[in-house]
């Protein structure tokens, strides 16, 4: 899943390729545009005006070299056809999750507090207990998540711990990382290059179908997105701790 960069040198505002040039490049390429000195100082107005006019590409204005790096995101239709696929992976990822964490808490021999899971585990961050192994995984508690990854196959799970047991939270980067870690998706029947902004569109368009659900948390304005088909746990929010 690696991208093949294009390469235009601007040394003019009329070299910019236009719109639907731009518009027609495949998600599988990098169009990298290279900023002569002579027009350097308008490369941060250019990239963004390119971001409002171009809906569904990531605009990337980089910070200390003169170029922009502008990509295709996933689209809406490819998200809608492969909408099975990620509501599987939703309840997978949910499944995987809760079998990890309640194995964990066996391991180490604790108790979950179904209401907060992460006042239970923060105990453990003050001692030796915040990483480890369990079986074929490593984990890593931070934040509010713990970190599962297969030392074998190399999947990797990232736990919430912040929404009672409701432990299928899909944050869009860590939702993206499973799924292209997870040897049994393979080959995937859709690309995802850019885990947190392809992330984010297959959340928003499958939240938009749906097939995913915004819920609350444990937490003051933190909230989160699951599968919609799904046996329902109750959340209590930060008020009802």
């Amino acid at each position: 899943m690696d991208r093949t960069t294009e390469i235009i040198t601007v040394n003019s505002i009329e070299q910019i390729p236009v719109l639907e040039a731009i518009k027609a490049i495949p998600r599988e390429r990098t169009l990298k545009l290279v900023f002569d000195k002579s027009i350097q100082a308008e490369r941060e107005v250019i990239g963004q005006k390119l971001k409002q006019e171009l809906d569904g590409f990531q605009i990337g204005i980089h910070t200390i070299e003169p170029e922009i790096n502008i990509v295709k995101l996933i689209t809406d239709n490819e998200i809608e056809q492969n909408q099975n696929f990620f509501e599987q992976c939703a309840k997978d990822y949910r499944q995987l999750g809760e079998e990890l964490i309640f194995k964990l808490a066996d391991k180490l021999g604790i108790t979950i507090n179904t209401d907060y899971p992460l006042s239970t585990f923060n105990e453990l961050k003050r001692g030796k207990k915040q990483a480890g192994k369990l079986g074929d995984w490593r984990y890593y508690l931070h934040g509010f998540h713990c970190g599962f990854e297969n030392l074998k196959t190399g999947q990797n799970i990232e736990v919430p711990l912040v929404f009672g047991l409701e432990f299928g939270d899909l944050d869009p980067y860590f939702f993206s990382s499973f799924i292209k870690s997870t040897p049994s998706y393979r080959p995937l029947p859709i690309d995802i290059y850019e885990d947190y902004a392809d992330g984010k569109r297959i959340n928003n368009k499958m939240l938009s179908l749906g097939k995913f659900k915004r819920i609350h948390s444990n937490v003051g304005n933190h909230f989160g997105v699951v599968v919609a088909d799904r046996q329902k746990v109750k959340i209590k929010t930060y008020d009802e701790l």
